[in-house]
């Protein structure tokens, strides 16, 4: 985001946070968030009208008001009134913000109920899974498939399988990925819950599982490296022989024995 609309960002967090500390109905604040979202993005005219730069913030609040009030729970208003009655630069840095805010409320019932890892775990795999098998791609975002078909297919491949959040996000992704690949949506949701619980994300190859200690391990080295909080997202893949190969940021720690095969050829080949 760029000028007012980071300022607005900003400035509408206070609503959010209000909510959530509030005793909100998380799971009900995110879905109806989400379908607000919907209705902007399926309404050119009200999302121009609420992002609007020539009308007063008082007046947008007002029209939150009108559109939602007795429709959507208290928090969700407030919310809304936070986000409306700002100046945004861009309609999209309005709705993203709104959509980032509901996956925070499902990312925060998580924590409520101590499963926020493994909810970022199961959204990681799933998605990789998804990246691996292009036939589930397809299925899961051919748009001449009806919505219910395809969310069908979400339930019946994780179901009960699955924490409730993990399950939510992966329907909303499906449901409406705004523009986005699928691995892309799962992608955004998975940074939200990062900057919400103020942790990195480290993407850890190996040849083998890596066990819980093995994580944990990981885990303390890297956050004494890079600081704050660092959570480990796991891929195996027999093809790196051994070692690990770390992915943070934008920076790649590659310690796999193909690699080291790899350098050592390339030096016999000088």
């Amino acid at each position: 985001m760029q000028g007012s609309s980071r300022a607005a960002a900003a400035a509408s967090r206070d609503a959010l946070t209000g909510a959530l500390a509030g005793g909100a109905d998380r799971s009900r604040l995110a879905e109806e968030l989400f379908a607000v979202v919907g209705l902007l993005d399926g309404s050119t005219s009200l999302r121009r009208a609420v992002a609007d730069t020539s009308r007063e913030g008082s007046d947008k609040v007002a029209l939150a008001d009108r559109l939602f009030a007795g429709k959507v729970g208290d928090e969700t208003l407030a919310v809304l009134r936070g986000v409306f009655g700002q100046r945004w630069t861009d309609e999209r840095d309005l709705t993203d913000t709104l959509e980032a805010y509901a996956v925070e409320s499902v990312i925060a019932q998580a924590e409520g109920e101590g499963r926020a890892d493994r909810v970022e775990d199961e959204l990681f795999r799933f998605e990789r899974i998804v990246a691996s098998d292009g036939g589930l791609r397809t299925a899961l975002t051919d748009a001449q498939a009806s919505g219910e078909r395809r969310l069908a297919l979400v339930e019946s491949l994780l179901g009960d399988k699955v924490a409730p959040e993990a399950l939510g996000l992966v329907r909303q992704a499906v449901r409406a990925p705004r523009g986005r690949r699928f691995d892309r949506t799962i992608e955004r949701y998975l940074d939200i819950a990062a900057r919400r619980r103020e942790q990195q994300t480290a993407t850890v190859t190996s040849a083998v599982p890596l066990t819980d200690e093995d994580r944990a391990r990981l885990a303390a080295g890297l956050a004494t490296v890079y600081g704050g909080t660092v959570h480990i997202n796991t891929v195996v893949d027999p093809r790196v022989m051994g070692g690990v190969k770390v992915e943070i940021g934008d920076e790649l720690i590659d310690g796999t024995v193909i690699r080291k095969l790899d350098a050592a050829r390339r030096a016999m080949g000088a």
